[in-house]
């Protein structure tokens, strides 16, 4: 093909790109410099030269890297803008002359590149060139007509590359005849010569139904049987890609699925199911019987061993794929749509006891190393069934309890009573994996649950006790103050003398699921426990020297967090035992300076806090300076970069002390007040994406959102912290009143533009509950001013108009109507006023378009826009509670009311959603 751009640009391009792919690291930056240069002077040139090279490249490497770095440079933000200015990319500063010739090259390398690696990436870039450009309203007529004629070739890698394009890009069908569109992928999914085809072929149907409309959509379901028709024939190093390319279709569409449920449960029950004779299992003693007790591999072979064993093992592991893969598709379709799974006679058992047998699969001879681990560093995790385990959590979310208890129920019993200890395990963990699901039901026969769950805190093995102690912090979680309430006394005696279990790691799991218990439990139903939990918990902390063993750091952690959560719960009762923990909190303080100690000094100060809070002042107050000298003396030590628990739990320490000490604590404000300050006031640290390639691999501490059609990285520990500032502003104003005064101003301004904080919910609640304490603070001090009531009211306004989250709305309106309550009707002047009914207008109208919509979508999850319009409620009683105040007969109360009317009869309990289904 003959030259488009200057010899010399490519010489030069030729070396640039030698230069970027070299290990050294000045050689490349530089080499990445000289491209953003000239792609500020001649972008239209170099992104050609780039495409010349993809074609004209000796080398295999060379030409992918060109093509790579092409589909990446095209539509990023040209050089010297700012990302927000109009987003304008190289791709948009090229003339018509050169897309049409970037195009032609492209398509040439489509049409002419030998080598299926490097044609695929050629694919990548020309789908990337091809949305883009029909989303900017430039056809691409040439590359339909080019992919469809690829789609006859003779070469099975050609064929590939254009069901490939019409995957990746589904807009060059949805203009045509649907029969036409089907036929082509008919003949693709049934290409007999290159199961690469037909997967393509796959990926290209699913990306065509998710796009297609409802009329599309009604004349392509016949496409559904020969996508299904793939799978049966197919060996297993294949069907995982097959069926995890059909799983999407399953969220987007699973309606297509219903006339093939039967056909898909014969197919995959069998594929969910462990394939070998492991011994007993949750089912049957002997899955297989007449089978021998070895695995052979072909099945009914003659006993001749045609593999060796690395061969064996990636046998097994790909049946392992397909087997997750398989139990993947059934669960996301169950979640898609729960209906059609209890309609399907067998498809809930199926998951259900697939589920089971998988997360019994443990590996048998780990316990020493287990015992040794430190539960946040345990290696052997990354070995645990946890596909298994939330796949049962799911499907019991998806179908509740009527559906899924029966199933799981018929073998968790036997699992327990197994003399396997991992089948033991597996039925404990199973118990705690559905209970967040089939809670409504489970608690119809709760006392049956903790019957086959308190005699596992006896189990010989470590492991299965270790279980127990899961199950039951979990059920007090997922059944909280229900099982407290009824079974606080089996729980706490198979509880309290877990906590001084022989293994580290089962007495301090004991411990971690006291927590969840005190969380929901009443402070008379604790009291008469408190003496025998907190003895054992001092004995976890400070072990003594009788035993000769050194505590490890991770029970000494958790024995102090779980210390923290019984005074908690206890309150004043507690206060018996706080000469015996306060001196050793306050030890810990002054000791744990080390980086192994971070997290238990961390751990100690949010107990000390804890604790003060429950004994209240009076105990408390003798060892206040104490425990605040340390906290000082810790808050102006050098930081530890590495100490991330540190800022946060400071800052929560010192408001649980004002918690504690009331408006002794006003001394103390101006040693806490400059650090918080100055973390409310800190800026959300972010990175802007061009594409999700650019992300890469995300650094610790950070994560993504998509905002404003970006992709967003946000430093999340920035904003946590700025979130804890704004949650201890609250607690201080609140505690202290006028006597916060001197902070007033500081406090209002932060508090203001933090209504629009986007990127951290936690921060626009608390602003939100600041502004009136604010108020409130100003009012008692005299320090209050009609320009700052003015500017807050006018924020609010502006805030509730634009708002588009229904649970924030509900706080702007709250908001507004505490702050009123405190400086009265008339700050509200007539301007303000007239603002706030044209946002509650507009939220009204919003409210209203949004439940016409639903009403619609007859196909919608109907529990899910249950939960939806809950939370639009609570913003529409808010709303009404303002406009009330503001006048009784207030004409919007009836618009109010006409809103209400659109939404539509939630169903009172999940038995009655289970009858209907």
């Amino acid at each position: 093909m003959e030259a488009v751009v200057p010899h010399e640009i490519t010489t030069e391009l030729t070396q640039i790109l030698a230069n970027l792919v070299l290990g050294d690291n000045k050689i490349r930056s530089n080499a990445e410099q000289a491209v953003n240069d000239r792609l500020a002077q001649t972008p239209d040139l170099y992104l050609l030269a780039l495409a010349q090279f993809s074609i004209a490249a000796d080398t295999e490497v060379m030409r992918s890297f060109s093509l790579v770095l092409l589909r990446r440079l095209l539509f990023r933000v040209a050089p010297g803008q700012q990302p927000r200015e109009g987003r304008l990319t190289l791709y948009d500063q090229l003339p018509a002359h050169a897309l049409t010739t970037l195009e032609r090259l492209l398509l040439h390398s489509l049409s002419h590149e030998p080598l299926d690696a490097v044609r695929r990436k050629t694919v990548d870039t020309v789908c990337d060139l091809a949305i883009n450009s029909m989303s900017r309203g430039r056809p691409w007529h040439a590359l339909q007509a080019q992919t469809f004629t690829m789609t006859q070739t003779g070469e099975a890698g050609f064929r590939e590359c254009a069901y490939r394009l019409f995957s990746g890009c589904p807009n060059l069908v949805m203009d045509l005849q649907t029969d036409a569109v089907l036929t082509v992928f008919r003949k693709g999914l049934q290409d007999s010569q290159s199961v690469e085809v037909r997967l393509a072929a796959l990926r290209a149907s699913v990306s065509y139904l998710t796009a297609c409309d409802q009329l599309q959509l009604s004349h392509s379901l016949s496409l559904l049987y020969p996508m299904l028709d793939t799978l049966p024939s197919l060996p297993n190093i294949h069907l995982k890609s097959f069926l995890s390319s059909l799983t999407p279709l399953c969220s987007s569409h699973p309606s297509l699925f219903v006339p093939h449920m039967n056909a898909l449960l014969s197919f995959l029950r069998g594929l969910i199911m462990p394939s070998v004779d492991s011994g007993p299992t949750p089912t049957v003693a002997k899955p297989f019987p007449g089978a021998s007790s070895s695995f052979t591999f072909p099945p009914g072979g003659s006993g001749s061993r045609t593999h060796d064993d690395s061969d064996e093992v990636t046998e097994d592991e790909e049946k392992e794929l397909v087997r997750k893969a398989a139990l993947e598709f059934m669960v996301s379709l169950t979640e898609a749509k729960p209906t059609l799974a209890k309609r399907s006679e067998g498809w809930t058992a199926a998951m259900v006891r697939a589920s089971l047998e998988g997360m019994g699969e443990l590996q048998e001879d780990t316990l020493d190393s287990w015992l040794e681990a430190d539960p946040s560093e345990d290696a052997q995790d990354e070995n645990y069934p946890h596909v298994y385990e939330q796949s049962l959590d799911r499907v019991a979310c998806a179908l509740g309890g009527k559906a899924v208890l029966p199933p799981a129920f018929q073998y968790i019993p036997s699992m327990l009573a197994n003399y396997d200890w991992r089948l033991r395990h597996a039925g404990l963990m199973a118990i705690a994996a559905i209970a967040e699901g089939t809670s409504k039901v489970m608690q119809m026969e709760l006392g049956k649950v903790v019957d086959l769950v308190t005699p596992m805190f006896k189990d010989a093995h470590p492991r299965v006790r270790y279980a127990a102690c899961q199950c039951v912090g979990q059920l007090c979680t997922d059944l909280e103050e229900i099982i407290q309430d009824r079974y606080h006394e089996q729980l706490f005696a198979a509880l309290i003398p877990t906590l001084e279990a022989p293994e580290p790691r089962v007495h301090s799991h004991a411990a971690a699921a006291l927590i969840n218990f005190c969380e929901g439990v009443e402070r008379d139903t604790l009291v008469p426990y408190l003496d025998p939990i907190v003895e054992r918990l001092l004995k976890m902390l400070n072990p003594g020297a009788e035993d000769g063993k050194i505590v490890k750091g991770y029970v000494q952690e958790q024995a102090i967090t779980t210390l923290a959560m019984v005074a908690d719960a206890s309150e004043t009762t507690f206060a018996k035992h706080y000469t015996s923990i306060m001196p050793l909190l306050l030890n810990v303080l002054r000791n744990a300076n080390s980086s192994d100690h971070y997290k238990l000094r961390a751990k100690a100060m949010e107990c000390a806090g804890l604790i003060a809070i429950a004994v209240g002042r009076n105990v408390f107050r003798a060892d206040a300076n104490t425990l605040i000298e340390l906290l000082i003396k810790i808050q102006n030590s050098p930081v530890d970069p590495s100490d991330t628990m540190l800022p946060n739990f400071l800052i929560a320490t010192w408001a649980k002390i004002c918690q504690a000490l009331g408006t002794e604590f006003e001394p103390f404000l101006p040693v806490v007040m400059p650090p918080l300050l100055n973390a409310a006031s800190a800026k959300a640290d972010v990175s802007i994406y061009d594409d999700e390639d650019d992300v890469g691999e995300m650094r610790e501490g950070w994560e993504t959102i998509s905002m404003d059609g970006q992709i967003v990285g946000i430093r999340t520990s920035t904003i946590d912290e700025k979130c804890q500032a704004f949650d201890t502003l609250v607690v201080y104003c609140a505690t202290l009143g006028g006597r916060f005064a001197p902070y007033l101003t500081q406090s209002l301004e932060l508090s203001l533009p933090a209504l629009k904080f986007y990127f951290h919910d936690g921060v626009r609640e608390a602003a939100s509950r600041l502004i009136p304490l604010l108020f409130s603070c100003g009012k008692q001090s005299g320090t209050l001013t009609s320009q700052m009531v003015a500017a807050s009211f006018l924020q609010l306004i502006h805030s509730i108009r634009a708002e588009t989250d229904p649970s924030f709305l509900s706080s702007l309106y709250r908001a507004l109507a505490d702050g009123l309550r405190v400086v009265g009707i008339p700050a509200l002047t007539p301007d303000l006023q007239a603002a706030l009914i044209e946002a509650t207008k507009h939220q009204l109208q919003t409210l209203a378009d949004k439940r016409k919509r639903r009403a619609e979508s007859p196909e919608d999850d109907r529990e899910e826009l249950a939960l939806l319009e809950e939370v639009e409620e609570f913003a529409l009683e808010d709303m009404e509670k303002l406009l009330k105040m503001l006048d009784g007969q207030h004409p919007l109360l009836i618009a109010i009311s006409s809103v209400r009317d659109l939404g539509f009869n939630q169903w009172d309990s999940e038995e009655e959603r289970d009858s209907d289904g």
